[in-house]
């Protein structure tokens, strides 16, 4: 299982990213893909996630409604829409799949994922 972070980089306050994790090894539609990020001196933090399978979506409270999972099953990537960044939005973003029961409880803990990507760094800073 391979999954490949990108789409990340520097913006200024107010602007606009989109991230894609593009998966290999697994097929999307039986797993939920996660977003999470890290800043500096800071734990991982769940930002979002997507249930492939049922299209059900979860986010952490501060980037609701700023924030878009979406999941296209034929190209098998999931991405993140990030509009308004701010600085606390600063960080490296991973992405994570897991399988098994998909009903969003503790979505935004590490522990439940399997597989991880590599990460892409954010920067919000004008």
């Amino acid at each position: 299982v391979q999954l490949q972070a990108s789409g990340g980089g520097l913006v200024q306050p107010g602007g606009s990213l989109r991230l894609s994790c593009a998966a290999s090894g697994i097929t999307l539609g039986y797993y939920a893909i996660g977003w999470f990020r890290q800043a500096p001196g800071k734990e991982r933090e769940g930002v979002s996630e997507i249930n492939t399978s049922d299209g059900d979506t979860f986010y952490e409270d501060s980037v609701k409604g700023r924030f878009t999972v979406s999941a296209d099953r034929a190209a098998n990537t999931v991405y993140l829409q990030m509009n308004d960044l701010q600085s606390g939005d600063t960080g490296v973003y991973f992405c994570a799949s897991k399988s098994g029961i998909l009903d969003g409880a503790n979505w935004y803990d590490a522990n439940e994922y399997d597989f991880w990507g590599q990460g892409t760094q954010v920067t919000v800073s004008s």
